[in-house]
Order: structure tokens, then C-alpha cells, then sequence
């Protein structure tokens, strides 16, 4: 989840970014800038997004942290009815100057940067004032908690003493946002599954502390170490206070819907994807690539099952009905191999190597030089996603990306287990690593994050980096990943189904009001996901909106871009060369990197 305040960079890296970027010709409708006009327009954007990552930076420090700034690393975000007024007041005062500024004089590049700032600051100011999460979201104060610690210990970007001292000084002030969280939050506003699902992570903070902290005290000095001890102390305190509060007052008694509906969840939409394709649009791609997508898993069906013992009808035209059990009984094939309960993460690992040395030998896009490590989730952030990709902040150089699965629950029976493995089976547990390892998450956060503007590494579109991830699952598949064993593709169609249903699933929910059985249909029978597998997304898209459509509507203005680069170059198109270039442009919305390819207007 997105916090509303994004954090800043590095200022002096900011300005010595900005003033490196070349200028180019402009290409917004009016009259052509003269070289001293851009100059003129770059030099005043550079100063008003040095200032603006200047207020973000302090404003939102937990951020700043992740990001790989880190001045403000004792310090935590304020999210008083005082402290959110400051960033109403600061992201205003903002966009009034990005209003005066002749935007269209601007370099290309930065055309882009102001429309990405532009966007941010509009979605910051309608998130606090329109959608005000601070008022019946409480993961905005969970994940808030919880990555102020882990951004802090995860990564070795200081000596540890360094950090354990920070984490001292946050862990002081923890109590105090968890105080801000019991006086902004109205039971009344609040989803009940919104608040159970804080209600089981709360102890997670303390987990951190358990793992992290508590550990290493001994390297500090005695003053140090005792300060530390204290205030661990008052954390467990303030954070027994907390789950007493969630399970006495809030869960009982919140009362909220979950469902944004359709005029809360288009403006976020709008705000979130920064697409071209309305939700209207996103319907009837999706609705239409559901259907084409199940008649060519239909296809494999047919030749995996030929000649197979008690094999269903599988007829040239078949029947609804006839269609879906060819497609579960070509999916039994996959699902019998599968990891054991206890090597999800080794397999994932062994996974992410195979992916890799493929790349490499097909020489389709550069590798990555930097380290990624696969790591269990921390309890804290379990419960929404099975597995994801934590790249180290822009600022943050050379340090490990983290791949991060969660593991199985300890209190699952034998067949909560079995459906988790059937979804997750062997061919699956390649895709995860192809979308979260190489060539997705992993590999794209490694490229995009050598791109000069820092502004742009802050304000990266989550709807390119996870439309990148399934754009490759396909790119891998069509390279022939697995000697194009026709079961990983059929397993690679499966997973595309899980972000076309994403796309529909999400305005079903939000928008029309589907219930958990609609929701179930949709994901258990006509796009083949496990019980266990719709469970955790049905519960997900409850508790989010306008995020899972970021894989479908990415991965389509993905295809699209790619289709239209290789008809304008023909012959000459080089796939590896067009990764490359894509990869270049640090990950803004894709609309703007097909402008900017295209060499068409940046709007």
C-alpha cells in the first residue's frame, strides 16, 4: 500500500541529476522552445523538484529511509490531524509553482518528470482530503510501524551500531504514532477485514525487534545498549495497548464498507495507473482476453492429454463445460509436480539461477551485477501477497535486492497445505521467480535505477514494474523456457489468467458489488486458482483498490509498446536492444516511454 506522503531523495544528487539531463527537442503541441528556453525551464523544474523531494524527505522519513536517504533515520512520519496539515500545505504550495512553470519548454525528459510530479501531488492531496485513509485504513499505520524498524535493519547500508541507534530512536517514538492511529481511525469508517487483519499483524512489530534488534545489542555501548532495552520495553508495552485496543474497540465495533465504489475508485484509478485505458477500457480488455486466453489453454490441452487414459471430450468445437475440464484435467499434469512444504523457498531459489542462465544464454535483455537474496517474508507484511520484490532505495548503491515468499502457516491443516502446493506447484514456482527474480522485478529495479533522475526513481510507476513482470512471463515462454514444455506454457497462460481476473476482480468488488462466491467463481473456476490461492486474493482485493489492475493494464500498454516498436522498425528490431532501451527510462508510466521511443507528444 502506497503511503501518502512518498519520501524524498538525496537533494544535492537531485540537482547534479537534473542538471546532467540533455536537453531535447520538446515535443508538446505550441510553438518549438529555443535551447536557451529549455535551459531556462530545466534550470527552474530542477529547483522546484529539489525543493519538492526536500519537503518530501522530511515529511515522510520512513520512506526517505527505503529510499536510501538517510538523514531522517531516527525520525518517523507524523500523521496528527497537525502533522497531515503540514502536507496538505506543503503539496499545495507545490503545485501552484509546477502550475506557473512552462511546462512545455521543458526538455522531454523532464516533461516527463512533470507529469509524474504533477500526478503525485494530486493523488497525495485527494488521498488525504477525498479518500482519507488516515481515517479508516489501519494498515496505513501497521505497515507504517512496522517498515520504519525493517527499512532500518534489512540492509547494510551503515554499521550496524549506526542503525540500532536509529531504531532506538524510532521505537521511542513508536507509541506515539500508534497513539495517532487509536485517535484518527473511526471504528464506524473502518472495514471489519481491514481491521482483523491489523488486529493479527500488530505483534509483527515486535517480531522485527525479536529478529533484528534484540540480537545485536550487545555491539552497542553500555549508554546505548540501556537506552535501547528501554525503550524495546515501552514498545511491547504500547503495542500490547494497541492489540488491546484492536480487539476490544476496533474490531468489534468497525463498521465500515470495504468497497470504495465507482466514483471513489475511477479518481484513484486514474491517480494510481496514470494509464491511458479507462476502467471501461480495462473491462473489455480484460473480459475479452479471458476468453481468448482459455480457447488457447483449450489447444494444449488437446495435445498434452492426446492418447492419455480417461481423458475428457475434447471436440474442435466444444462446449463450455467440455472446455473447462480439459483445461483442469491438462492442469492435473502440472500439479503433480509440485515442492515439498518445507522447500518452497529452496526451489525458488534453484528457480531464479535456471531463469538467469536462460537470459543469459538467449542474450534477451543485460543481467543484472548486483546481489539478490530469497528471504522468508517478515511476519509483518504477510497476509496480502505470496512473494515480492524489495529493491534496495535508488540511493541506496550496490546493495542486495530482496525476493521474499511467504512461507506456509504453521497452523494450516493437510489440505489448506495441498491447495497452496497445487497452485504453487514446480512450473509455478518458475514463474513466481521469473516475475518477482530475472527477467522482472528483480532485473527491472536493477536498470531502471540507473537512470540520472532521482525524482523519477521516487515517483517509479508500480503499473510499469509489474506489467514488466508479466510481459516477461510471456517473453520467457515464447523464448521457450523449459525445452517450450508445453505444461509450463499452459502454467504461464494460467498465471496470465490470475492478472486478467485481477483486473475484473477488483472493479467487481469495488464497483459492482460482488460477493465473496462471485469473486470465488471468477477466480476458482474460470481462471483456475486454487481455494487457497482466491481465499488470500479475495481477502486482498478487500483490503486494496485500483492496485490489482496494475499487472493487466501494465502488461497490456507493455504488448502494445512492443508491437508498435517492432512494426515502425521491422527487420532491424532487436529484442535484447529493445529491453535494454525500455529498461532505460527508470520506470515512469509506460504511456511515457512509448512517447519518448515513439518520439511522440509527451501529454
Amino acid at each position: 500500500m502506497r503511503h501518502t506522503l512518498l519520501a524524498a531523495a538525496l537533494i544535492a544528487a537531485l540537482a547534479a541529476c537534473q542538471k546532467s539531463e540533455a536537453p531535447t527537442v520538446p515535443a508538446n503541441a505550441g510553438a518549438a522552445a529555443t535551447a536557451a528556453d529549455t535551459a531556462q525551464a530545466d534550470a527552474a523544474f530542477a529547483d522546484l523538484s529539489r525543493r519538492a523531494l526536500e519537503g518530501w524527505l522530511r515529511l515522510s522519513p520512513v520512506s526517505a529511509t527505503q529510499i536510501g536517504e538517510h538523514k531522517y533515520d531516527g525520525e518517523l512520519d507524523d500523521l496528527s490531524a497537525a502533522g497531515r496539515q503540514q502536507g496538505l500545505d506543503f503539496g499545495k504550495r507545490i503545485l501552484a509553482e509546477l502550475d506557473a512553470l512552462d511546462v512545455a519548454a521543458l526538455s522531454r525528459e523532464n516533461q516527463v518528470d512533470a507529469a509524474i510530479l504533477r500526478n503525485q501531488l494530486q493523488y497525495d492531496l485527494w488521498t488525504s482530503e477525498s479518500l482519507q485513509s488516515w481515517a479508516w485504513d489501519p494498515q496505513v499505520y501497521s505497515g507504517l510501524a512496522g517498515s520504519a524498524l525493517y527499512g532500518l535493519m534489512a540492509r547494510e547500508f551503515a554499521p550496524l551500531p549506526e542503525r540500532l541507534k536509529s531504531a532506538t530512536a524510532r521505537m521511542q517514538k513508536l507509541p506515539a504514532l500508534l497513539a495517532q492511529a487509536r485517535e484518527n481511525l473511526d471504528p464506524a469508517r473502518v472495514p471489519k477485514v481491514h481491521a482483523e487483519t491489523v488486529a493479527k499483524q500488530n505483534a509483527g512489530i515486535l517480531s522485527i525487534v525479536d529478529g533484528f534488534i534484540a540480537p545485536h545489542l550487545t555491539e552497542l555501548a553500555d549508554a546505548d545498549r540501556q537506552q535501547a532495552e528501554a525503550a524495546i520495553e515501552t514498545l511491547k508495552q504500547a503495542v500490547a495497548e494497541h492489540q488491546a485496543w484492536l480487539d476490544k474497540t476496533l474490531v468489534p465495533n468497525a463498521r465500515g464498507d470495504f468497497r470504495v465504489g465507482a466514483e471513489i475508485y475511477d479518481q484513484k484509478l486514474q491517480f494510481a495507473l496514470l494509464s491511458s485505458l479507462s476502467r471501461a477500457d480495462i473491462k473489455q480488455r480484460a473480459e475479452g482476453e479471458l476468453k481468448r486466453v482459455r480457447e488457447e489453454m483449450y489447444g494444449i490441452a488437446r495435445t498434452v492429454l492426446k492418447d492419455k487414459p480417461n481423458a475428457p471430450a475434447m471436440p474442435d468445437t466444444p462446449t463450455a463445460d467440455e472446455q473447462q475440464k480439459a483445461i483442469e484435467a491438462a492442469l492435473e499434469l502440472a500439479y503433480a509436480e509440485r515442492p515439498a512444504r518445507d522447500k518452497v523457498v529452496a526451489d525458488a531459489e534453484a528457480a531464479l539461477a535456471q531463469a538467469t542462465e536462460f537470459v543469459r544464454n538467449k542474450d534477451l535483455v543485460t543481467l543484472a551485477d548486483a546481489p539478490v537474496d530469497i528471504i522468508l517474508m517478515p511476519e509483518f507484511q504477510r497476509g496480502v501477497a505470496v512473494a515480492y520484490c524489495d529493491s534496495p532505495g535508488p540511493l541506496d548503491k550496490g546493495l542486495k535486492t530482496f525476493y521474499a515468499v511467504s512461507p506456509i502457516p504453521d497452523d494450516w491443516n493437510q489440505q489448506q497445505v495441498d491447495s497452496f502446493l497445487r497452485e504453487y506447484n514446480s512450473r509455478m514456482i518458475h514463474l513466481l521467480s521469473i516475475h518477482e527474480g530475472t527477467p522482472g522485478h528483480y532485473l527491472e529495479g536493477w536498470h531502471s535505477a540507473k537512470f540520472p533522475s532521482t525524482l523519477r526513481a521516487v515517483l517509479r510507476s508500480g503499473m510499469f514494474a509489474e506489467g514488466w513482470a508479466v510481459y516477461t512471463e510471456r517473453m520467457m515462454a515464447d523464448a521457450g523456457y523449459l525445452d517450450n514444455d508445453p505444461l509450463f506454457r499452459l502454467v504461464q497462460l494460467k498465471f496470465y489468467l490470475r492478472s486478467i481476473g485481477n483486473a475484473i476482480l477488483d472493479q467487481g468488488v469495488h464497483v459492482d458489488g460482488w460477493t465473496r462466491e462471485q469473486a470465488m467463481d471468477l477466480m476458482v473456476r474460470q481462471t483456475f486458482q486454487q481455494e487457497r490461492e482466491a481465499a488470500g486474493k479475495w481477502t486482498r482485493a478487500q483490503l486494496t483498490s485500483a492496485q490489482l489492475p496494475t499487472y493487466f493494464v501494465g502488461a497490456q500498454e507493455h504488448f502494445d509498446l512492443r508491437k508498435a516498436v517492432e512494426a515502425r522498425q521491422g527487420a532491424q528490431f532487436d529484442l535484447k536492444a529493445y529491453h535494454d532501451q525500455v529498461l532505460s527510462y527508470g520506470a515512469p508510466p509506460v504511456r511515457f516511454v512509448r512517447q519518448l521511443i515513439l518520439d511522440e507528444p509527451i501529454r
